[in-house]
């Protein structure tokens, strides 16, 4: 079972590769981890996402990285697994009102790879094996910060947690049937602007754990012999 972890900077994975198990990253062995950096945001990491699809054919793609939260119920610390991703600043902000591209009807929201407007992981169910919380992202190329936004994007997409590179993720593994999670660890609360207040290094601590745990698991899992 071929895996790539992902993610936007070598910081965010770069703990998972030091720590993890080293028969893992041999070819010959059952399961087999390769990293990726895709480059932070919508732009880079679709390219470089789509790019990683096609040619290296994974059999799993885990995107691994921090997350502001919009909840209490979320606080600093969780690992969470995202279930179901939106694209939250993609249209036109007119009248005082936000209209995205489905709204505008320049695309249909429910064209595959969209459900009413959602990118939704069908194999969620299969990969979480250590029962996270399921959660559902927005996407943004620009990090929200005025309670305007914030509002309006929990309003609008009940976002639970925001990320910038969440979307490329679901959008290219829909895309070209590659089966991919989307872990996530809560660092700050969205609109947070003091970085003292941030616990990067606590999110970071408990995801690395929490991905280290799930290779094993994987490893364990009969379902692995499906790949084989």
């Amino acid at each position: 079972m071929k895996i790539v972890i992902t993610s936007a900077t070598a910081l965010e994975w770069k703990d998972i590769r030091h720590n993890i198990n080293p028969l893992y990253t041999q070819a010959q062995n059952k399961i087999n981890v390769i990293f990726h950096i895709s480059g932070v945001g919508t732009l880079l990491s679709t390219y470089s996402l789509t790019q990683l699809m096609l040619t290296k054919k994974p059999d799993l793609v885990i995107q691994v990285g921090i997350a502001g939260s919009f909840t209490p119920t979320l606080p600093p610390g969780t690992v969470t697994i995202v279930q179901h991703e939106y694209m939250g600043d993609t249209g036109v902000f007119e009248n005082n009102q936000f209209y995205d591209i489905f709204d505008l009807q320049l695309e249909n929201q429910n064209e595959f790879p969209f459900q009413n407007k959602c990118l939704s992981n069908p194999w969620l169910t299969e990969f979480n094996l250590l029962k996270l919380p399921a959660v559902t992202g927005v996407t943004v190329n620009e990090v929200s910060t005025s309670s305007i936004q914030i509002n309006r994007l929990i309003n609008k997409y009940g976002a639970q947690i925001e990320s910038m590179e969440g979307a490329p993720l679901h959008f290219t593994g829909l895309s070209t049937q590659t089966p991919f999670i989307q872990l996530r660890a809560i660092s700050n609360f969205v609109g947070e602007r003091d970085k003292s207040k941030w616990q990067i290094k606590l999110a970071l601590n408990n995801l690395t754990n929490d991905v280290l745990r799930l290779i094993d698991a994987l490893n364990d899992d009969q379902k692995i012999n499906n790949f084989q």
